[in-house]
C-alpha cells in the first residue's frame, strides 16, 4: 500500500526508462522539423504543378446561364475528371455574350495563366446572332486555335448551328466554318454541341424561356456529346 503523496517509481522489469528530453535534443528536433517542412511544402506544389488543366473558352452555353453554379456541362466535366486515375483541374474561362473577337482578345492572358494541357474552344454562336461575317468567325477561331496550339495544347472546338430560318446557305457556311477550322488546324471537333437537346421534337421543353439556352437537364447531354471527342486528348 503506497503511502499518501509518494509516487511509485518503480518499473515492470522488460520496462524501458523514459529519459528526458533535454534542450540540445529539443532544439535539433526544431530544427528537423523547420527543414522538413519547406521540403514537404516543395513537393506539395510539384504534386499541384503536375495536375494538367483543361481550359474551356466559351459563351453563356458555357458559363451556366440562367442555371443554378455547378449545374452546367463544364461544371460536371470537370466532376468526371476529378474522378480520374490522374485527375484534371477545369478552368472556365467563358463569358455570356461572348463572341469569336472576344475570346481571342482574351485568350492569350488565359494560357499564360494557367498553362492548359488541353483547351476547348465553345464560341460563334453570338457571332451569328450580331450577323457578323462569316470570314470574321473563321479568322477568329483559326487564330485561336493557332495561340493554344503554339503554347502545346492539344485544342477541341465545339461547332454550332443555327435555326433554319437564317436561310439554307447561311446554315450550311456557318456549320461549315467549325468544321472546316478543325480540319485545317488539326484540331478535333464536336460538329454541333447541342445535339439530342436543339434538333429533338420536343426541344421547347429543354431550353428556357427565351430558346436560346438550354436548361440544367440538357446540360448531361452535352457533356456527352464533348466526351468521346475529348477523351483521345486526355492521354
Amino acid at each position: 500500500m503506497k503511502d499518501k503523496g509518494v509516487s511509485d517509481k518503480r518499473t515492470a522489469p522488460d520496462a524501458k526508462p523514459v529519459l528526458p528530453v533535454g534542450r540540445r535534443q529539443w532544439l535539433l528536433h526544431c530544427s528537423l522539423l523547420a527543414c522538413a517542412l519547406p521540403w514537404q511544402a516543395h513537393a506539395l506544389a510539384a504534386e499541384a504543378a503536375q495536375t494538367p488543366t483543361l481550359l474551356v473558352l466559351g459563351d453563356s452555353l458555357s458559363a451556366e446561364y440562367g442555371l443554378a453554379r455547378g449545374s452546367g456541362w463544364v461544371a460536371l466535366l470537370g466532376e468526371r475528371l476529378a474522378k480520374r486515375p490522374r485527375p484534371w483541374q477545369v478552368v472556365n474561362g467563358s463569358i455570356s455574350g461572348d463572341t469569336t473577337a472576344g475570346g481571342r482578345s482574351r485568350l492569350p492572358a488565359l494560357l499564360k495563366q494557367h498553362r492548359p494541357k488541353v483547351v476547348i474552344i465553345e464560341l460563334g454562336g453570338n457571332d451569328a446572332l450580331r450577323g457578323l461575317p462569316l470570314a470574321s468567325t473563321r479568322d477568329n477561331l483559326e487564330q485561336m486555335v493557332t495561340q493554344a496550339q503554339a503554347q502545346g495544347a492539344k485544342v477541341l472546338v465545339a461547332g454550332m448551328q443555327v435555326p433554319p430560318n437564317y436561310g439554307a446557305a447561311y446554315t450550311r457556311d456557318f456549320a461549315a466554318v467549325f468544321s472546316e477550322v478543325a480540319r485545317q488546324r488539326k484540331a478535333a471537333l464536336v460538329p454541333f454541341l447541342l445535339k439530342g437537346v436543339a434538333d429533338r421534337p420536343d426541344a421547347d421543353a429543354w431550353f428556357q424561356a427565351d430558346r436560346i439556352h438550354p436548361l440544367a437537364k440538357a446540360h448531361p447531354i452535352l457533356l456527352d456529346n464533348v466526351w468521346p471527342v475529348l477523351q483521345p486528348l486526355l492521354r
